[in-house]
């Protein structure tokens, strides 16, 4: 082979050396782009935030590889526009009030633009009565009162859920019926005047069972929402008033809520509630 051969061989396998080195890219950049996005969760951190918490981060952290990439989130950096490099906020057990004075007027702003725009955003007890639209701290995010403020403080223990056939679906049970640790968490109910600014819920599940300590009247929270979802603009919101991630064996319920929250941000096109 003269060298005129050999450099125009050289030449000749370069080019295809990197065609094949591009086309590779494409590949592996498509397989990338078709998989499963890793979902990006943010939960509160700041004044109102109880020890249950912890055991939502871990509901979402244990055996999901990397599915979910969870963060703390604080007043300051939600104010600052950092929401917007998450998919779903979380706001846990604790106190609903403390969080919403500590979210401020600005912060509030903030979590309904951020769902509004297509972020997602789940209650969880605390993060419940934050949700509503019942006090001056709510966020307004769905059109729910709360059942007999006055006894929120109604005791802790195990009650019975009674689900729609939604929610049985939603939750892949095989019974209409599960126990769950309750702590308080808001008895959730309809208004009895629409308010045209927030969306209307859809109830998941309903109290077949009460706790009724500290002078609570009994008769009241039988009936009322545990469980709730509705859309807020282009995103979605999703509020239990128990705790699944304290219960055993409902601890993955926090994933299958969030994987719905995420799902139209990460959807190419709309798709209807499952």
């Amino acid at each position: 082979m003269t060298n005129v051969q050999l450099i125009a061989w050289i030449q000749m396998n370069g080019r295809t050396m990197r065609f094949i080195g591009g086309m590779l890219y494409l590949l592996f950049a498509s397989s990338s782009a078709f998989g499963e996005q890793c979902i990006r969760v943010a939960v509160f951190d700041g004044s109102g935030v109880g020890p249950s918490s912890k055991k939502l981060i871990a509901a979402l952290k244990e055996g999901s590889g990397d599915r979910y990439e969870v963060g703390r989130v604080t007043v300051d950096e939600i104010a600052g526009g950092e929401l917007a490099e998450f998919d779903v906020l979380v706001h846990p057990g604790g106190s609903g009030g403390k969080q919403g004075r500590a979210l401020g007027e600005e912060g509030r702003l903030a979590v309904r633009n951020f769902v509004r725009d297509g972020g997602g955003f789940l209650g969880v007890c605390a993060g419940a009565y934050l949700a509503t639209n019942d006090y001056s701290w709510s966020l307004g995010l769905i059109d729910a009162k709360v059942v007999d403020r006055k006894h929120w403080a109604r005791g802790n223990g195990p009650v019975d859920l009674e689900l729609s056939e939604q929610g049985v679906g939603f939750f892949e049970l095989d019974e209409p019926t599960a126990e769950i640790h309750y702590a308080q968490g808001p008895l959730l109910g309809r208004r009895e005047w629409d308010d045209p600014e927030v969306p209307d819920y859809e109830s998941l599940a309903i109290y077949s069972s009460e706790i009724a300590k500290k002078g609570a009247p009994e008769g009241v929270m039988k009936g009322t929402s545990a469980a709730v979802r509705c859309a807020y603009g282009d995103g979605r919101v999703f509020c239990f008033g128990p705790h699944p991630e304290l219960t055993d064996g409902l601890e993955h319920w926090i994933p299958v809520v969030v994987e719905w929250l995420a799902d139209e941000r990460h959807a190419t096109t709309t798709k209807a509630p499952r």
